[in-house]
């Protein structure tokens, strides 16, 4: 009997992975596919990719730039807009684009004498301009989440770390249980 439950559990870690992530991605594609009531299963997320690459490509180009400049400028104007867009402007653009973000995975050290420390992302390396020189902000995701929280912290409380930002944000994310 524990020879059984031993083979369910193992299968059990085989399958519930690819078993989730299928049912996310169909859940995605249906809630997508509901938007556009298309003639074939799928349809809605090929339009939806097709529709983001389009956008981004007229976005690339020398006559549509002065146009998005407008019209974020009028978004940076407004006053509640101004503070969802911005934010998640950069959000967005700290995990794609050319000003990513999450590159400098560090470990932060909350406590000395226990050696605790919590593992990070330098988001911003100088912060006189808020009248704290010597600090430095570390954003702190959570595992399992998509969330995290942003510490203030000494420069001497932080270690650099000779890895990839993606593999330490896995690590992370995944509570410690991905190979680094």
């Amino acid at each position: 009997m524990r020879s059984v439950v031993k083979y369910f559990l193992r299968g059990l870690l085989l399958v519930s992975p690819i078993g989730v992530t299928l049912y996310i991605l169909w859940a995605t594609i249906k809630w997508l596919d509901a938007l556009l009531p298309l003639w074939f299963p799928g349809a809605g997320i090929l339009i939806m990719l097709g529709s983001v690459t389009v956008v981004g490509y007229i976005g690339s180009t020398l006559i549509a730039r002065p146009i998005l400049a407008l019209i974020e400028g009028l978004l940076s104007r407004l006053p509640l807009i101004n503070i969802v867009y911005t934010s998640l402007k950069d959000l967005i653009s700290a995990f794609v684009g050319d000003k990513k973000k999450f590159t400098s995975p560090v470990l932060v050290t909350l406590n000395r004498e226990s050696e605790l420390g919590k593992l990070g992302f330098i988001t911003q390396t100088d912060l006189a301009a808020l009248d704290m020189p010597g600090k430095v902000a570390v954003y702190l995701p959570h595992s399992y989440n998509f969330s995290g929280d942003l510490y203030i912290v000494p420069r001497e409380n932080v270690t650099p770390l000779h890895s990839s930002g993606a593999s330490v944000m896995k690590f992370i994310v995944s509570g410690g249980v991905t190979h680094v």
